[in-house]
This record gives C-alpha cells, structure tokens and sequence, in this order.
C-alpha cells in the first residue's frame, strides 16, 4: 500500500491587487466624484439662469451667446431696461471669468483631480450667491428694478467665476455654464458612431443644466422665497464634499 505522495500540487494562489492596479482604482473613483460634483454645478448654473430670466430682468447669468442676442435685440426694439440687464450681464460675467481665473490659474503637471484652487474660486463664488440669497430674502422675494438689476450682476459675476475656474481641471471642452459646444460634441460624436459611453459625462452635464432650469422655475412658481437655497445648497454640499475628500487624502 503506497503512502501519500511525496509532492502534492501547489494551490492556486490568489491575485493580489499591486501598487499600481490599487492606485489606479483611486484615481478612477476621483474623476467619477469630480464628474459628479461638475454636474452639481451645472444644476446651479441652470437654476440660477432660470432666477435671472424669469425674475431678474429677462437676461441670462451664464449663457452670454443669449445675452448677445438679447441686447442687439433690445437695441433695435428700442427696449432699453432689457439693454441695461444684458449688457450688465455680459459684462459681469466677463469680470467675473477673469477673476476666477486669477484666482483659480491654469492647469500645472501634477495637479489633483480636484486642485485646491478650484475650491478658493468656488468659496468667493459661495460669497455671492449667499449675498444673493440675503438680499432676495429681505426684499421677500420681490426686488425692485434696481435691486433686480444688482442681483442680476451679482448672479452673473459668480458663474464667470465658475465658468473659468473649472478651466483648471484642465479637461478640453468641459463647462458648466456655456453648453453649445458641449452640445455639439456630444452630437458629432454621436454621429461618427461612437458609443454613448464616449459621451456619458457630457450628457450628464447637459442633463444637470436641464433638471436645475425647471426646478429654479418650479421654486419661484411655487415658493419664490426657496429659491435661492438650490443653487446656494448645491454649491455649499460641493465645497463640502471636495473639502472631505481632500483631508482623507
């Protein structure tokens, strides 16, 4: 009778996970998490031009295309109040875009997936929309023209800063106020037969701005007084959440 044999075959070990995969993973979970709070923003954005068309004087706070539009409109309409509140859009939003990107600078080699500059440029922008919110509430949610006309600045200024302060992620094409050109990416892509996975995060974007335009109008119809605490909430929980992250790492 023969004994156990002498060798036995080994065991099948498991794979282990390396340095690199482990590392991998983190980052891939970063940009899903960016990804996330960029279409948070893109709500806000979409929120706070439905308060500045509806109820701020008629312009856009982010959509400077329109806003053109509007004041060589109201020009030949000889309509000058709508003028004022284009005009002073365009040009808040353009002060605004320059000091976000004082503020936020340009993209550097070995940035993070969500570089502290972005936060600095958020937390002024954070600055605006919480003066913004105070005066709406004191005015109980009817400004008079001036007041309209300052919180329409006021409103525009902050998303220049969004606007140019997302520019340091450094992602070509990436916004979350002027969505043409994301728009028109997502359909060229479309139609060279690429796959929706290619377009995901653009979608999203898009869909962000869309469902923030109709639950700022649903607000002022419904509760006007509520209205700023979207936009205000959002940017507030996305500070927040880039903050937590941030001190984990």
């Amino acid at each position: 009778m023969s004994g156990p044999s002498a060798t036995s075959a080994p065991a099948t070990a498991t794979p282990s996970r390396g340095p690199a995969a482990e590392t991998d993973g983190r980052h891939r979970r970063a940009l899903r998490l960016r990804q996330t709070l960029v279409v948070a923003l893109a709500v806000l954005s979409g929120a706070t031009d439905a308060i500045g068309l509806m109820a701020l004087g008629g312009a856009f706070t982010s959509v400077m295309t329109g806003n053109l539009v509007i004041l060589g409109a109201s020009a030949s309409a000889t309509d000058g109040a709508l003028a004022i509140a284009s005009g002073g859009a365009i040009l808040a939003f353009c002060a605004g875009a320059a000091l976000g990107a004082r503020v936020a600078g340009s993209p550097q080699a070995g940035d993070p997936v969500w570089p502290r500059a972005v936060s600095a440029g958020l937390a002024i922008e954070l600055v605006l929309y919480a003066g913004f919110a105070v005066c709406w509430w004191v005015a109980d949610a009817d400004p008079g023209q001036v007041l309209r006309s300052v919180l329409l600045v006021t409103l525009a200024v902050a998303l220049g800063i969004q606007s140019s302060t997302v520019q340091r992620f450094g992602v070509g094409g990436l916004s979350t106020t002027y969505l043409t050109g994301t728009l028109t990416t997502v359909v060229i892509r479309l139609a060279s037969g690429r796959g929706l996975r290619e377009v995901r995060g653009s979608v999203e974007i898009l869909l962000g701005l869309v469902v923030g335009a109709a639950a700022g109008t649903a607000l002022l119809l419904v509760s006007p007084m509520t209205a700023p605490a979207l936009p205000l909430t959002a940017l507030a929980a996305v500070l927040l959440v880039a903050a937590v992250v941030a001190r984990r790492r």
